[in-house]
């Protein structure tokens, strides 16, 4: 107690001193207590605005990593997304998906090889930028895996022991299935300007610009079977040979020893393809500028057409069948047939102007727009 509250204690008396002291007292706590209150709301006060500020700041510096430099930021995520590159059919032609997302940004700019796609039992391969992409028929997006590939190799076909892989200077390499690596093979292939390569049975094909070649011995030794220009596809059913020629479709029935025209019209063959009970064949005809598609249920010796129902075109690209129905690529998108050809409906329209190829793996088909069919 200090000196000055004793001597106002003595002036007013003991009594009232004390009421006095108490009052004062009370206001001192009173007073005190309003401080500390005071005090706790400058501090939550100060608290609050320490966390806005601090969410302000970060709120600054996200903003500023996705809008600096402008547009930056959107567009990489644009570009993470390609899309229209190919789609997927499961249920028969219905109804189609774009499977493109997780396929190179730049695909439009590197394009897909001529042969660089194929599919089989396990799903479908794109051949693109420096690498090879894989898809399951089941897959679910991102739709693709990726594997490195050997360079100066764009084409792909398929093999009886693994992929195989080829250039036009006539290398070949293939992939073991058990260690995924890809090695030499037909190393002693004497030719060059190769367009495609078929192993069937105990055979191997090689079509080159200037003929068809065949070997019996794993490639130790070759033979030009077919010498009547160049050769680009083959397809096999119950011992019948066919493939696409300079001259049209030729056909061999003794394991390619030797080969005749079955289809020929003054222009070239374009595709081959096995269906069931048959083969289904495009050919061009200089005569009239269209392509023509036909089909063939006696092992390739007569032929059917099937495009009365289709727009006539020069680009007409692919014919395939999935169960019940065939398909045929063409500049205005793929018709589908539930009749083998007697009668076409548009199943999916032209994307860009370009044509599809069409590719089955199993029940699921794939089609890839390329420009002018090819």
């Amino acid at each position: 107690m200090t000196d000055k509250v004793l001597q106002l204690i003595c002036k007013r008396g003991q009594a009232g001193a004390y009421i006095w002291f108490c009052e004062v007292k009370h206001n001192f706590i009173l007073l005190f207590h309003q401080i500390k209150l005071v005090m706790k709301i400058h501090n939550l006060a100060f608290l609050l605005l320490f966390q806005c500020l601090f969410a302000f700041d970060l709120a600054l510096k996200s903003s500023q990593s996705s809008s600096l430099p402008p547009g930056k930021q959107q567009l990489k995520i644009e570009k993470s997304k390609a899309a229209n590159f190919i789609f997927k059919s499961a249920d028969g032609g219905q109804t189609w998906e774009d499977i493109s997302e997780g396929l190179p940004e730049n695909l439009s700019e590197d394009g897909i090889p001529r042969d660089g796609f194929l599919a089989n039992d396990h799903g479908i391969y794109l051949r693109a930028g420096n690498g090879i992409y894989y898809s399951e028929p089941n897959s679910t997006a991102p739709f693709w895996k990726k594997e490195l590939f050997p360079d100066n190799h764009n084409s792909i076909v398929p093999g009886k022991t693994g992929m195989l892989t080829f250039n036009y200077g006539g290398q070949f390499l293939q992939k073991t299935k058990e260690t995924g690596l890809w090695s030499p093979v037909y190393t002693d292939f004497p030719g060059k300007s190769v367009r495609t390569i078929f192993e069937t049975g105990e055979s191997v094909f090689i079509g080159c610009d200037w003929g068809l070649f065949k070997s019996d011995d794993n490639g130790k030794n070759w033979n030009r079977v077919y010498d009547g220009g160049w050769v680009m596809k083959l397809a096999e059913s119950d011992g019948v040979l066919l493939a696409t020629s300079q001259t049209g479709i030729i056909r061999s029935i003794d394991q390619g020893e030797n080969w005749v025209n079955v289809i020929e019209e003054g222009g070239v063959g374009i595709a081959i393809e096995r269906i069931k009970g048959g083969f289904a064949a495009i050919t061009c005809n200089t005569e009239t500028e269209t392509r023509r598609v036909r089909t063939s249920y006696d092992g390739g010796k007569t032929w059917q057409p099937v495009d009365a129902a289709l727009p006539p075109s020069l680009y007409i690209a692919s014919i395939t069948e999935v169960g019940e129905y065939l398909f045929c690529g063409h500049p205005a998108g793929i018709y589908r047939s539930s009749d083998k050809g007697n009668t076409w409906q548009l199943a999916l329209h032209s994307i860009e102007d370009k044509v599809f190829n069409l590719v089955v793996s199993g029940s699921v088909i794939y089609a890839i727009p390329k420009s002018g069919g090819c």
